[in-house]
């Protein structure tokens, strides 16, 4: 697919003398230099506080309106021994927000247990039958990770039985707001709170570090050992990692390379992942799709069981567990992808004019729909909803494109449906099965409206020009200063112009496309994810422009650089 570059406009003659001043201050590349002033990073100790994050640099939690009140009555059910109960969700970030804080506060002697809703069962967030079998277990007070945000019924029924509830959340809420006891959630309308994009676990990370502050105990060396956990939630939600979220997810690696956590030292050894450094990728594609299996395919409770467990045997029986519900996953995945795209093909006649994509069916797994929807973003680079029926009513999962707020735009068309929730970028929903057609027809009409072509092509964001005889292992490290790498801080893509292909390109494993480039008497070894299908088109002896990042590749105890290509323009 046509990919639109987008190159980083010229240093203007201000930003030229930064540069300068930067190269002199720590003696780095010209295009180092260049990518911190483009962060905005320009004085000697910011440069330091990024490529040296410190947790000592996050701000108060007690910034945050309801954090006061919701300590208070967190360290009252403390001291009185009542029930705390933790109402999770079933993703990565839910079950780390769990984990983190059972163990938690556990640890300071708070009675806790917690609950993840089944997916199949009591569906997305908060639910009536979630909240009735805690009320039967007793528990006094409930705090919610990562949901609760939207669920006024929920939060009544919790309230009309006398229970207190805590909200921590950090998706968007709507207008009106759950009665709770108090809510933390960087996103509402009156927050003050400086950072607006922590993950669920980054939220309840800050209440955990308030009632360790406010109980006066040593936060450094009991609230440090679950940074692993918040790490690894904030990476796996797709949130921005800048800010405070960067240093999250830079300190958790560490100690997740660290293995002491030993129910997720057992999934990385079952990932085979147990020999190298991890980093943010490591646990996007390697890690995170193994917990997520485990609410996608049968219950999340093993994930949180997994994570907070003491036993090395329990741990690698639950790993293995969540390891065969991910092969499950993926076979139903790849089912599910190939009959969405047979609908699509037949359904939408001129994708050049489809501005949205919704699919259903009756015979979807509701655990795979979001991961498909991503695939058919990925493959036709439009918004697409996938929404599996039962019963008369559809479960839906939306992903959306750069630029583009999926989670506005159903607000748009909400009396179709019954509940939705989420993020810009991706949403869930519920929908009678005769209202289906209604809001493709008006959800369609609104993103005609609200979008343009130039957003249909999918943007490639581009660091500026770079020779061949430019790369060296010195900029490679460099380079690997500013991970973690993610959103908003993507590893940095560079282009070279008028490169020769030598030898002939081939395709390895899952249509991928391998080629050697060369110019300048320097050559450069590609690897081109998902772009099997520019084979045909690529001869030896081409001159071609390529858009790439680079990597240090390990294979057979050789460590090179390599190049992962990301797009190619033809130039004869």
């Amino acid at each position: 697919m046509q990919k639109r570059w987008q190159i980083h406009e010229p240093l203007i003659e201000e930003q030229l003398a930064q540069k300068n001043a930067i190269i002199e201050k720590i003696k780095c590349p010209d295009m180092i230099a260049e990518m911190l002033i483009r962060k905005g990073l320009t004085e000697l100790d910011e440069i330091n506080s990024f490529f040296h994050p410190d947790l000592q640099n996050v701000h108060d939690p007690f910034i945050f309106k309801d954090m006061k009140v919701a300590v208070e009555r967190i360290i009252r059910a403390i001291k009185d021994q009542e029930l705390i109960t933790i109402y999770g969700d079933y993703d990565v970030d839910g079950t780390t927000s769990t984990s983190l804080l059972y163990l938690g506060l556990r640890k300071i002697g708070a009675i806790v247990d917690f609950y993840i809703p089944h997916r199949m069962i009591d569906g997305y967030g908060l639910s009536l039958s979630g909240v009735d079998q805690i009320i039967d277990k007793g528990s006094k007070l409930i705090i919610s990770v990562d949901c609760g945000i939207n669920a006024i019924e929920e939060v009544q029924q919790i309230n009309e039985q006398g229970i207190d509830i805590i909200v921590t959340d950090h998706h968007n809420p709507k207008e009106v707001l759950p009665d709770a006891y108090a809510i933390i959630n960087p996103k509402m309308e009156d927050s003050n709170y400086p950072f607006k994009d922590l993950a669920g676990v980054g939220v309840a990370y800050k209440l955990l570090v308030a009632v360790y502050t406010s109980m006066d105990m040593d936060t450094t060396s009991l609230i440090d050992k679950y940074v692993d956990l918040v790490a690894l939630g904030t990476i796996a939600d797709i949130v921005p990692l800048v800010g405070e979220n960067r240093i999250f997810a830079s300190i958790g690696l560490e100690r997740l390379i660290k293995k002491q956590n030993i129910g997720l030292n057992a999934l990385i050894n079952i990932a085979g992942l147990s020999h190298k450094e991890l980093n943010s990728g490591d646990i996007v594609f390697g890690i995170a799709p193994r917990i997520n299996a485990a609410g996608r395919m049968g219950s999340a409770l093993r994930a949180v069981e997994l994570m907070i467990s003491e036993d090395e045997e329990q741990s690698v029986e639950l790993a293995q567990i969540i390891e065969r519900e991910n092969s499950i996953r993926q076979q139903i995945d790849q089912r599910t992808f190939q009959e969405a795209c047979d609908i699509i093909e037949k359904k939408y006649k001129n994708m050049d004019d489809t501005s949205l994509i919704v699919v259903s069916s009756d015979g979807w797994h509701p655990g795979v729909i979001g991961i498909v929807a991503s695939k058919l973003v990925e493959k036709f680079y439009k918004p697409s909803i996938m929404i599996s029926f039962k019963d008369g009513v559809g479960s839906g999962s939306g992903r959306s494109i750069a630029g583009f707020d999926l989670f506005e735009a159903l607000q748009s068309v909400e009396g179709y449906l019954e509940t939705f929730g989420g993020h810009k970028y991706a949403a869930g929903l519920s929908i009678l099965v005769e209202y289906v057609d209604l809001l493709e027809n008006r959800l369609a009409k609104y993103v005609k409206e609200h979008i343009t072509q130039e957003q249909l092509i999918p943007p490639l964001k581009i660091e500026t020009k770079l020779e061949l005889y430019e790369i060296n292992e010195n900029l490679l490290e460099w380079l690997n200063k500013f991970a973690p790498f993610g959103p908003g801080n993507m590893r940095p893509t560079f282009y070279t112009e008028q490169v020769m292909i030598v030898g002939f390109p081939y395709n390895v494993g899952k249509n991928h496309l391998k080629l050697k480039v060369m110019k300048d008497g320097c050559d450069l070894d590609l690897i081109g994810f998902n772009l099997g299908d520019l084979l045909p088109f690529l001869k030896k002896g081409s001159l071609i422009d390529i858009a790439y990042s680079l990597e240090f590749n390990t294979w057979q105890g050789r460590t090179s650089i390599q190049g992962k290509l990301k797009d190619i323009k033809f130039t004869n």
